[in-house]
């Protein structure tokens, strides 16, 4: 796990658009299910600290590249930079650099991620999981050989993001599902509650940042959605590892982040978003 956690790839946005202009974008998106292909960037800031936390200063950026339709499968390209100030005169800077690719019926999924601490590599992961009739097989080449079986329930990251837009499109409140997306030297299944608020129409709390830009969303709903990750083997009143707060619309695509870690608070802001054209499917 970064500074500011790993798993956060499993959920931040997802894509493919079909068309050119951004009405023709608008159009396509909601029959077809499809996720809007996109490169966004977040600007990573200390939002709040409770208790004996050790951050007094924070900052980073996202970088988020996704594309892919459900017939060809999903590609992201993630890295995330972050600096985080004890005020001791320590300052920790963590750059975790990801790609993955998830098969468009969520049976395959294939990741790599390398995350380097004060310039240094201290852990690379490489491998991919598929799912079986009763289970999901997941096998390691690095950090080192091995294969292993997770439950058949849990889903990938691309596959949970459509599972919370179609909860939310179906007036849905509550999802819980266990999450496996390659964190932890790959080993880490997670369970995961979502807690989906009322839809934002177009015309209401109108985004200042670069989701304002955009004319391919001025026409979208959204939907407040707050996702909390808990330890497999915890028990049933344990507080969250962490949970991910944001807005995402009916593309998939998110704005108004906030990482919860529990002692502190990191506030993601959407400075740049760019859709991209998607080769629809055949």
């Amino acid at each position: 796990m970064t500074i500011f956690g790993r798993s956060m790839l499993g959920l931040l946005l997802t894509a493919a658009v079909i068309g050119v202009s951004g009405a023709q974008r608008v159009a396509a998106l909601t029959p077809g299910g499809e996720l809007a292909s996109h490169r966004a960037i977040y600007e990573l800031k200390l939002a709040h600290t409770r208790g004996n936390s050790p951050a007094v200063a924070a900052r980073g950026r996202i970088l988020y590249d996704f594309s892919g339709n459900s017939c060809d499968g999903y590609a992201l390209q993630f890295r995330q930079v972050s600096e985080l100030d004890n005020g001791e005169g320590k300052v920790t800077l963590s750059d975790l650099r990801s790609t993955t690719w998830e098969d468009g019926a969520a049976k395959k999924f294939i990741f790599k991620s390398q995350n380097y601490v004060n310039e240094t590599l201290i852990d690379t992961v490489d491998g991919q999981a598929e799912r079986q009739r009763d289970n999901v097989a997941v096998s390691l080449t690095q950090p080192a050989a091995k294969t292993f079986d997770v439950a058949a329930g849990a889903v990938f990251p691309t596959d949970h993001m459509r599972r919370i837009i179609e909860a939310a499109r179906e007036d849905k409140n509550i999802l819980e599902l266990p999450v496996y997306d390659g964190s932890e030297k790959g080993e880490k299944v997670y369970n995961t509650l979502t807690v989906i608020g009322p839809a934002i129409a177009p015309d209401e709390r109108v985004p200042a940042d670069a989701a304002a830009r955009e004319p391919a969303l001025a026409g979208l709903k959204r939907w407040p959605v707050t996702v909390s990750y808990f330890d497999r083997t915890g028990r049933d009143d344990q507080a969250p590892v962490y949970s991910i707060r944001f807005e995402v619309y009916e593309n998939g695509i998110s704005r108004a982040l906030m990482l919860d870690y529990n002692d502190f608070a990191i506030s993601g802001e959407l400075t740049s978003i760019e859709l991209k054209n998607s080769t629809p499917c055949k």
